[in-house]
């Protein structure tokens, strides 16, 4: 458990200290180029931020649902367990 929170942990910095990503399609780089000529750069800011958002999110929406799933399948296994361990216990009284 503290081994998959350490490597959580290190991932998402991993995530949100890469500032400097840039990922653009051909039609926003288009409209970008277009709108530094005339001297603006707001846009491509604004469009590389939402491009680099809307390519992160499916990814930790996956990290997340796996890590639930872990966590939970974890639980139910140590609930078995201790399931078991009582009935052993139980017939080697008998």
């Amino acid at each position: 458990m503290k081994k998959t929170a350490v490597l959580f942990g290190m991932l998402a910095m991993l995530v949100l200290s890469s500032v400097d990503t840039w990922a653009q399609c051909a039609m926003c780089r288009g409209s970008v180029e277009s709108t530094i000529g005339n001297g603006r750069n707001n846009v491509g800011v604004g469009l590389n931020t939402g491009i680099v958002y809307l390519f992160v999110m499916p990814y930790l929406i996956v990290a997340v649902i796996g890590y639930l799933w872990y966590r939970n399948s974890k639980r139910d296994q140590a609930a078995r367990e201790f399931v078991n361990s009582r009935i052993k216990h139980a017939y080697s009284q008998n």
